[in-house]
This record gives structure tokens, sequence and C-alpha cells, in this order.
């Protein structure tokens, strides 16, 4: 079960918009917080509060150059993770062959079409 926790966990925090935004621009490049307050159109404090959970979680780890903190990358997973969310499928998976299939739902006839 903890390994269900773990997952479930995982999934909560790259499940929000903006952490997926930043999560996708890691991806390719090293950011610094003011580069993701432009790429996410917020201020530093909501950026912070953002990379705060990527980090705790280990997903992301920064270095400090100066006065900047700049952020990459840590957990492998995250590139799994992103490709698959990016991968377009054409068809729904079919039926099982022991279920009965159901035929397509009819559109209702509106009254104005009667």
């Amino acid at each position: 079960m903890d390994g269900l926790r773990e997952t479930a966990e995982l999934l909560k925090v790259v499940a929000h918009p903006a952490r997926l935004e930043i999560l996708q621009k890691l991806e390719t490049e090293i950011l610094c917080v003011s580069d993701m307050e432009e790429l996410l159109g917020v201020g530093q404090s909501n950026v912070s509060q953002h990379l705060s959970i990527l980090r705790r979680s280990g997903l992301v780890d920064c270095y400090v150059e100066g006065k900047l903190r700049c952020y990459f990358l840590k957990d492998p997973r995250v590139i799994d993770i992103l490709v698959l969310l990016k991968k377009k499928y054409d068809d729904p998976l079919p039926a099982p062959a022991c279920c009965p299939t159901r035929p397509h739902a009819q559109t209702k006839k509106t009254a104005a079409s009667l």
C-alpha cells in the first residue's frame, strides 16, 4: 500500500497546471525564479510556493548562483510522466470480449425536429 500512497502523492504534486508547466519547461532547460514568473504570468511568491512543493516532493532541485536560484529536474520519473501525458491516441480501448457491446447512444429528437 505504501507504493500506492507514494504514487498518489506524486500524481497530486504533478496535477496542477502551473506545476505541470514548470516541469515541462524544466524538461529542456534550467530556469530561475524570475524566468518562471514570466512563463507563468504570476508573482514571485506564487512561483516560490509551487517550487517549494516540487522540491519537497523531490521532483526538482536548485542551485544558487549569486542572487539567483536556478531549478532543474531531479526525479527521472518526471520525464516519463510528461511523455505519457503528451501521447495522443486515436481510438479508445475495445470492450472486453466477455462484455456485451452497447449500441451507440441515439440522439434525442427535439420538439423542433418533429
